[in-house]
């Protein structure tokens, strides 16, 4: 079987992408960077770490781990699909090419609600963190004022965002490493301190036994955890988005996405066993066993690591999330103008900045809607805001399953041909696409429970209502859309099918015939 990797007859610029987009600006490093920020990794951290113990104790760690087995799977499913179809659109492009237009409009969607969700989310945190700094609570604790400046802060990135990815590359190895300074330290000063014998009371050496797989002691808590973490890893498919622009887009995107997953999993367990071993797992005082202190764990242990430098830890909170505003806008607006290229959605989404080769229309719009979304939320309630944030775990394993099942189907001819394939384009993805599965599953039946979450509608979970709710209303656009004139060709299965030409210029981005192995 051909991996479709063939080019357009047209002769598009030798300086742009097939959609209008600048090529060849991002090398291995500017991906990677792009991958890691898109997480949030301070922030992430912050709003995770202690829940996950709440839930399993000392087995944090290890439910680091496992629930980086998925991500890693997936982003193998990515891997290969970006070598043989090295298109912008990602999921929705090769879910449409496996399973048809139908199947793969929801993937796009499942991308499109995930990012207007979370930018809703990551303009609220940074907004909050910058008012902190002030140690005023009349200021961070001021609806309206973190609203606002949450609003400034997306319209900022999404000017960003439309200039250029040079611009952006900067701003995000700048911000990384801010983010990376803080969390190195904090790891560095947090265990010296346990081992030199002046960590608080409470604290303990880190033990083996945290990464025993064996020593979970409820099914529930596992689940919740594991469903925990497989949201701080979500992001690193944002430099797959990129694919287009970047010098060699068939290998540098999928190798910053492995590479980006690696890079967080040693990130996220070191901190985690820092963590753990400074405050120890306490139900009072410091330690992590205490869910006053889940919600925020740096901004609890801020104090005690650091000193008089705690202010270092709310500034890296509020950069991660900035930083990650940013780089969440890029894969949205790239996806949908994937979409309107190949007549998924209106025209208008497919209009590139002709200065800087963006997509100028796709990228406003997305924002808008995210500002609007905030902003509503916000005006409703701002638990109803915070159970939004809970429900995006199901767009994520949406989507992310969905791609890893499309890998299998896409490649199936070629699956049992050698060892490489068999693993890479049949074995991971498959294991990906399942595991991935299950946590939709099991993440919608928790959800259900009117327990769950901050809101109950219609007399169950406010987050199942709002995370089934926004998927189902994908397919009701999509049906809606169906029927407009310009989207006949895609839902005929004419503009987008297995067969199309990869929108991409041969003389600036070559597509060899066949792709070496290798396992990056």
């Amino acid at each position: 079987m051909s991996d479709k990797s063939t080019v357009p007859t047209a002769e598009p610029s030798t300086a742009t992408g097939g959609k209008g987009l600048a090529a060849g600006k991002l090398g291995l490093v500017g991906s990677t960077v792009i991958g890691l920020a898109s997480t949030a990794p301070v922030y992430s951290l912050a709003a995770t770490v202690g829940f996950v113990v709440l839930a399993v104790g000392a087995q944090a760690p290890i439910a680091m781990i496992l629930a980086f087995i998925p991500m890693f799977l997936t982003a193998y499913a990515y891997r290969e699909l970006n070598r043989a179809v090295p298109d912008c659109g990602t999921a929705f492009t090769w879910v449409t090419k496996a399973f048809g237009p139908w199947t793969g409009w929801l993937a796009g969607w499942g991308v499109a609600v995930a990012g207007i969700i979370v930018l809703a989310n990551l303009a609220q945190i940074g907004s909050k963190y910058l008012w902190l700094l002030t140690n005023n609570p009349d200021l961070y604790e001021n609806v309206p004022l973190v609203t606002a400046t949450g609003v400034v802060f997306i319209g900022v990135m999404t000017f960003v965002s439309v200039r250029g990815l040079e611009i952006g590359e900067r701003l995000q190895n700048v911000l990384l490493g801010i983010q990376y300074l803080a969390l190195i330290l904090f790891v560095g000063i947090a265990l010296w301190n346990v081992f030199a014998g002046t960590a608080p009371a409470g604290s303990t050496s880190p033990q083996l036994d945290w990464f025993n797989p064996f020593a979970f002691t409820s099914l529930s808590g596992f689940t919740e955890a594991i469903l925990l973490c497989l949201f701080i890893y979500w992001g690193w498919d944002t430099c797959l988005a990129l694919n287009e622009e970047t010098k060699d887009p068939q290998r540098i995107p999928g190798r910053a996405a492995v590479l980006s997953t690696v890079i967080l999993l040693v990130t996220y367990v070191s901190v985690t066993v820092a963590a753990m071993a400074f405050a120890g797992l306490g139900t009072s005082g410091l330690g992590l066993g205490n869910a006053d202190n889940a919600e925020d764990v740096f901004f609890a242990l801020k104090d005690a690591v650091f000193g008089p430098w705690a202010w270092l830890l709310v500034v890296a909170v509020c950069v991660s999330a900035i930083s990650s505003t940013q780089t969440t806008i890029l894969p949205t607006a790239r996806g949908t103008l994937a979409m309107s290229t190949y007549k998924a959605l209106p025209e208008a989404f497919g209009r590139i900045n002709p200065k800087f080769r963006t997509p100028r229309f796709a990228t406003v719009f997305m924002s808008v809607v995210a500002v609007a979304f905030y902003v509503g939320m916000t005006l409703v309630s701002e638990n109803v805001l915070s159970d939004t944030i809970l429900s995006i775990g199901l767009a994520i394993a949406f989507y992310y399953s969905l791609t890893s099942f499309a890998c299998v189907w896409y490649f199936r001819k070629e699956i049992f041909t050698t060892p490489r394939n068999f693993l890479f384009k049949g074995l991971f993805p498959l294991i990906g696409g399942l595991m991935l599965t299950a946590a939709f599953i099991q993440s919608a039946v928790d959800m259900y429970d009117p327990d769950y979450g901050y809101t109950v509608i219609f007399g169950i979970g406010g987050v199942f209502v709002i995370g089934i709710g926004s998927l189902a209303l994908g397919a009701v656009l999509m049906v809606i859309w169906a029927f407009f004139p310009r989207a006949k060709p895609f839902f005929r299965g004419q503009s987008l099918n297995r067969e199309t030409a990869v929108l991409v210029p041969e003389d600036e981005h070559p597509v060899p015939r066949s792709v070496d192995g290798g396992l990056m």
